[in-house]
Formats: structure tokens, C-alpha cells, sequence
């Protein structure tokens, strides 16, 4: 059985690329193996971030991930902090991974060439460890992650060969799962930028009111041209709005293209904003409950419990190959 295992840091409010990219497939993977689904609050401490809104994020994913589908009885969900292990294991882990290594990755580098070197912390330099770390307690052999995710994992491949070189057939190989379809929703004000929970006009946020939803889909960037036909290079907006639909509609681009061509934008958007109703009207109703009756709170304190003897038994395994005298 496969053992499945993906989180969504808890840094600003979550968009609908974060539903398409994420969210809409969790419930998947619980029918499909053994799924841990986790909030990872720890690693939104590598940037300043307010306590208050540290929390209400934490607490608004939990909810989302129960909105979408997430069944407590086949999925383990939890808090990342509530699982010691995690930076237990981080410590000696950071050990099999050397700096040339993270400072190659993208993520990294995207970050470092928008920040001043004194605002750049240790976290953010050594966030692919933690995330190695976040894997390998698990044993997960399927890491749903975004694109901008899956260098990391790779890295966390390199880590378990280097590892288990070393010390023989500890740590379990893991491997990147990224969705065909909605894989990168762009913004809707400059299709060129990823969707990325801080433009007001160009993200629609899960937390928007339908009526807002909506204004933001029909206020879209479009193209050249006055009928729909997918051209990703040509008409990137079109592309984006198109790879939206389709997501939401589980089906293909090029279904969705098919489907729609040679519509008139006015007409496009319409049946866009129409899907997107379809499926987050539900979706705000369920979240509105679970946060009114508070059922996320005994659910996250369950995972945990479940999530921590998973973790201590990797952990301990990890100790004693590596030397450390348990008593």
C-alpha cells in the first residue's frame, strides 16, 4: 500500500489555486493508500508573520482540508508542531545535506535575489531539510507537491540514497506526485505570475464571497482575438482561465478548449464563473459549519496521536543507525 503525504503552509489566505493545485486531490489520495495530510505551521516561521494570523491560517486550513472532502477515518491530519519528531529528526538529518546543495535550489534563489542578505534566516536556507525531514517520519512513497515543490523532493531522493549508502536500508524512497491539471493556476491580472495568495485583484481567495468570486472571473485578463482557442503562449490568459474550468470540471485542457471554441470571451468567462459557483458555494457552506461547531480541533488532536507513532518509530530507527545511545 502506498503511503501518501502532503501539507499546505499556513502563510496567507488560500486561493483557488491553492484548491486546484492541492486541495481538490487530497480526498483522492486517501482512497488510493495510507494518506497523512498535515499543516505545516512550523515551516511558515522562516518569514515574519503575525501570531494571530499564524493561527487563523492554521485553523482555516484545517477546516478547508475537512471542507473538501478529507475523511478523519482514512486520513491522518495534524498540526506539524504537534509532532516533536519532526524537528528531532530535522537535527540530524541537516546532516547528509550540504550547503552547495540548498543554495541551488530555485526556491531559494528566487527568494534570496528579493531580500537583503540580513533579512534572509537560516530557516528559509534550510527549508528543504525540514521538509526531508517532514517525509521521511512518514515513510511516504507518494509527496503530492506543485511544481515549485518538486526540486525539493528530488533533493530529499539524494538524502535517503546518501543515507542509506551509509548506513544501510533505513529511510524509505520517496517520490514527487504532481497533478496533470491545475498543476499552476496564474493570476487573473497578469497570467505571466503565479496565483499566490497576495494579489487582491488578479487571486480569488477561498474566503471571497461568491459575488467577488465571480467580478474577479469576469474582470479577468484576456487576449488578442475575440473568440476562445488554447494557445498557452499566444493567449496565456485564455490558457489560465481554460485550465481553471477544466480542473474544477475534472476534465482536460483540451476538452475544456474543445468545448469552448470559438466562443466570445463575455460568453467564456460566464460559463467559468458558473463552474466556479458549482463548486465553491458548497465548499464556503461546509467550511462556515466545521468552523462554527469546531469539529477541526478534535480531529487535528486525534492526528496528531496517530501521526506521532508513526513518527517516533522512523525517528528511533534513524537514532539507533546513527549511533545516538538510547536510554
Amino acid at each position: 500500500m502506498e503511503r501518501i503525504l502532503s501539507a499546505i503552509k499556513p502563510t496567507g489566505k488560500l486561493t483557488l489555486g491553492n484548491y486546484i493545485g492541492a486541495l481538490s486531490h487530497f480526498k483522492d489520495f486517501q482512497d488510493q493508500g495510507e494518506s497523512f495530510i498535515f499543516i505545516a505551521d512550523l515551516h511558515a516561521l522562516t518569514l515574519p508573520i503575525e501570531p494571530e494570523d499564524l493561527r487563523n491560517n492554521s485553523r482555516d486550513i484545517a477546516a478547508f482540508y475537512l471542507a473538501s472532502g478529507l475523511d478523519p477515518k482514512k486520513t491522518t491530519m495534524f498540526l506539524q508542531s504537534s509532532v516533536s519528531a519532526h524537528a528531532e529528526l530535522n537535527a540530524i538529518v541537516q546532516n547528509y545535506l550540504y550547503m552547495g546543495e540548498l543554495k541551488r535550489m530555485t526556491q531559494f534563489k528566487d527568494k534570496c535575489s528579493k531580500m537583503a542578505d540580513t533579512a534572509i534566516g537560516m530557516g528559509i536556507f534550510a527549508y528543504p531539510v525540514l521538509m526531508a525531514a517532514d517525509i521521511l517520519l512518514y515513510e511516504a512513497t507518494e509527496v503530492p507537491v506543485g511544481e515549485d515543490q518538486a526540486q525539493h523532493v528530488e533533493l530529499c531522493r539524494d538524502l535517503v540514497r546518501r543515507f542509506n549508502h551509509r548506513y544501510g536500508e533505513i529511510l524509505k524512497m520517496p517520490k514527487a506526485v504532481v497533478p496533470k491539471v491545475g498543476a499552476r493556476i496564474m493570476s487573473l491580472t497578469d497570467p505571466s505570475k503565479k496565483m499566490s495568495k497576495s494579489d487582491q485583484k488578479g487571486d480569488i481567495f477561498l474566503l471571497d464571497d461568491p459575488k467577488t468570486m465571480r467580478k474577479k472571473i469576469m474582470s479577468a485578463k484576456t487576449d488578442m482575438g475575440p473568440t476562445v482557442t488554447d494557445d498557452p503562449v499566444g493567449k496565456p490568459g485564455i490558457h489560465n482561465l481554460l485550465n481553471i474550468y477544466a480542473s474544477l470540471d475534472g476534465t482536460t485542457i483540451e476538452e475544456a478548449a474543445k468545448r469552448f471554441e470559438g466562443f466570445r470571451y463575455g460568453e467564456f468567462k460566464k460559463a467559468v464563473a458558473d463552474k466556479l459557483d458549482e463548486v465553491m458555494i458548497p465548499f464556503r457552506a461546509r467550511y462556515d459549519q466545521i468552523i462554527a461547531d469546531k469539529s477541526y480541533i478534535e480531529v487535528l488532536r486525534q492526528g496528531a496521536e496517530r501521526a506521532r507513532e508513526v513518527a517516533n518509530k522512523t525517528l528511533r530507527k534513524v537514532q539507533e543507525a546513527v549511533g545516538l545511545l538510547l536510554i
